[in-house]
């Protein structure tokens, strides 16, 4: 079994997390900009993910989208709009502006089911038109130690996905959902980190929404220091994404500020950083313009 920890020289310490942590809380208010605003804007996977969507929500909530930018010219759009797999067409109809197609998918969101059921969704949601695919950790093998299988997993969709999307010309990325709620400890949620990463991910993402424990900022800060070790030992630089329980703009702030400080400049972009979110758009748009605003 690989020691992931000790090949990458990281474990996490729990006091210099909290003392970092600490000392980005008390710094958010001064970073409520709305260069900043705008920033973490531009890297929102806005999300629908209800049990009641159906094709006519989804193309309504894609028009909102498609409309924002006569709306509010002044802003960018966000990096992508997250729906289940089998709505990737109904976005790829109706879409009219830049973002991209961003799908759960592989028996999201609990990954409980056979890998050959995961990867045909997989498969169907590119040849549906899907830029970005969001898969969860196969935990059933992760948290009984088997993380061959785990790994093994991942990077069967990878090549499922890149197959797919190659018949197409284009490429798709790969987003791995670690559902660190669940990982019971920081060391696990760097253990997942790493694998995920060796597997093939282009992104690391905390959360499902779909737990009781969701995104919080000790999880994100391990997951970005993971990402530090893991470019300064491969050269390679993978993206972050946290998702779940972010409702307000002073969250998505702290987020953006952990990203910052762990990882530099050169990640605060919606290349290597997204939120998985359905509710802080309002909220950074009513920050921002210092008026309640209900858009999305």
């Amino acid at each position: 079994m690989i020691d992931y920890l000790s090949k990458y020289g990281y474990t996490p310490k729990a006091e210099e997390i909290d003392a970092k942590l600490a000392k980005i809380s008390q710094n958010v208010n001064n970073f409520m900009t709305e260069d900043v605003l705008k920033k973490c804007f531009s890297m929102l996977d806005l999300t629908t993910l209800k049990s009641d969507d159906t094709p006519s929500s989804v193309s309504a909530f894609v028009e909102k989208v498609n409309s924002f930018a006569e709306d509010y010219p002044d802003w960018p759009l966000p990096a992508s709009v997250c729906v289940y797999s089998n709505f990737a067409s109904v976005v790829d109809k109706v879409r009219r502006k830049d973002f991209h197609i961003t799908v759960v998918s592989a028996c999201f969101p609990t990954s409980q089911s056979f890998l050959e059921v995961k990867l045909l969704e997989c498969e169907k949601a590119v040849e549906a038109g899907a830029d970005e695919v969001d898969i969860v950790l196969a935990l059933n093998a992760f948290l009984d130690s088997d993380f061959e299988k785990a790994y093994d997993e991942i990077a069967a969709v990878r090549k499922c996905i890149d197959d797919a999307a190659a018949k197409q010309g284009r490429q798709v990325h790969l987003k791995v959902i670690l559902e660190t709620g669940l990982l019971q400890n920081p060391e696990n949620i760097a253990r997942a980190s790493f694998l995920a990463m060796e597997a093939g991910a282009d992104f690391i993402k905390t959360s499902t929404g779909k737990v009781s424990v969701n995104a919080t900022p000790a999880a994100a800060f391990v997951m970005c220091q993971c990402i530090a070790a893991y470019y300064a030992k491969t050269g390679k630089k993978i993206g972050f994404k946290p998702a779940g329980g972010i409702s307000t703009a002073e969250d998505a702030v702290c987020y953006y500020l952990i990203v910052s400080n762990v990882l530099g400049e050169e990640w605060l972009n919606r290349d290597l950083f997204r939120f998985g979110v359905s509710r802080v758009a309002n909220s950074i748009l009513s920050a921002a313009e210092q008026k309640t605003i209900k858009y999305f």
